[in-house]
Formats: C-alpha cells, sequence, structure tokens
C-alpha cells in the first residue's frame, strides 16, 4: 500500500505547476488593470458627485434630465463593476460591463473631440470646460481602447485561477486532488 503525500506536498506541487499558466496570469492582470481602473475613476467621480454629472452633461450628447441621473450613478456602476472583476466573481458579467463602459467612453471623447468641444473627460473626476491645448483626446482614447481589450480578453478567456468564480466552481480543489492523485501515483 502506498504511503499518501502529505497535503502540503500536494499543494506544494500544485502551486509549483500551475500558478503561471500564461492565459491565467494574463486573465489575472487584465481583471486587475480593468476592475482596477474603474475602482479608482468611480471612488473618484463618488466623492464629487456634482462634478461627475456636470462631466456627462459637458459631453453635450443626452438632455440634462438623463444627464444628471447617468452622472451620479455612473461612479457607483464603475465601483460595483470594478469590485466584481477584482474579486473575480461573475467574471463574464463584469467584463462585458467594462469592456461597454469604456466603448461608449471612447465614442464619447471622439464625438466631443471631433465637434470641436474642448473639455475634460472626467474619467477620473474633474471634468467640464477645459481651455483648448489642456485636452488629451489621443490618450484618453488610446487608455480607453486599453481597458477595452482587458475587457474582451476576458469574455474570451474569463478564467483565472485566482478569482471567487474558480473557488464556486470547484476547480481549484479539483485540481488539488488530481496534484495528490499525482503524487500517490509517483511515490508508488
Amino acid at each position: 500500500m502506498a504511503k499518501s503525500a502529505p497535503l502540503y506536498t500536494s499543494v506544494a506541487v500544485n502551486f509549483r505547476a500551475r500558478t503561471f499558466s500564461g492565459t491565467d496570469v494574463i486573465a489575472l492582470l487584465a481583471r486587475l488593470v480593468l476592475g482596477g481602473a474603474l475602482l479608482l475613476a468611480g471612488g473618484l467621480k463618488a466623492l464629487h458627485p456634482y462634478q461627475a454629472a456636470a462631466a456627462v452633461r459637458a459631453y453635450e450628447i443626452l438632455p440634462i434630465s438623463l444627464a444628471n441621473p447617468l452622472g451620479y450613478a455612473l461612479p457607483w456602476l464603475e465601483i460595483g463593476v470594478g469590485l466584481i472583476l477584482v474579486l473575480g466573481l461573475f467574471i463574464r458579467i463584469g467584463a462585458l460591463l467594462g469592456a461597454l463602459m469604456m466603448l461608449i467612453f471612447i465614442i464619447g471623447v471622439g464625438s466631443a473631440w471631433a465637434r470641436g468641444l474642448s473639455i475634460d473627460c472626467g474619467c477620473f473626476g474633474g471634468g467640464g470646460a477645459v481651455d483648448p491645448s489642456k485636452t488629451a483626446y489621443a490618450s484618453e482614447i488610446v487608455r480607453d481602447a486599453i481597458f477595452f481589450a482587458c475587457g474582451a480578453f476576458l469574455l474570451w478567456r474569463p478564467g483565472t485561477r485566482w478569482s471567487m468564480d474558480a473557488m464556486g466552481s470547484g476547480r481549484i480543489t479539483s485540481d488539488l486532488y488530481e496534484d495528490e492523485l499525482d503524487v500517490e501515483e509517483m511515490e508508488g
């Protein structure tokens, strides 16, 4: 009868064998980058909700009756989606919402640029009219495109070992069990 390896040996084998899967690392980074950006943006806007509403109004896309409620709700939506992504809970839903927000932001910034508006995007608080020399539309679009790419990647490959989704699916537990069996076979 083969002696089974202690659990800590199985965990160590699992950690060395599977921790640095390329897809898992990229998915983790994508989750943390997009989720962290949304948490930061939402948190800064939540501190000054009137400025967030003014930033949405500055785009001159929506009527004030829609721009104001959206401006007040947007920080909390960003915080919620950011938490979903950072925790790794319902990753595909968070990725879809995050990617859609980034696409809307890209369209909004591009629209302001095309119409010759001189506004700060209000992405991380602030917003509103600025001196034309202080607009940064191209860099804002590139930044949001990178965040969009993070969301798109997570829609394609949401799985990551380091998420609440993985814990709930039993993926981590089953991997540990499989590695424990592998250690027993090696010793037997």
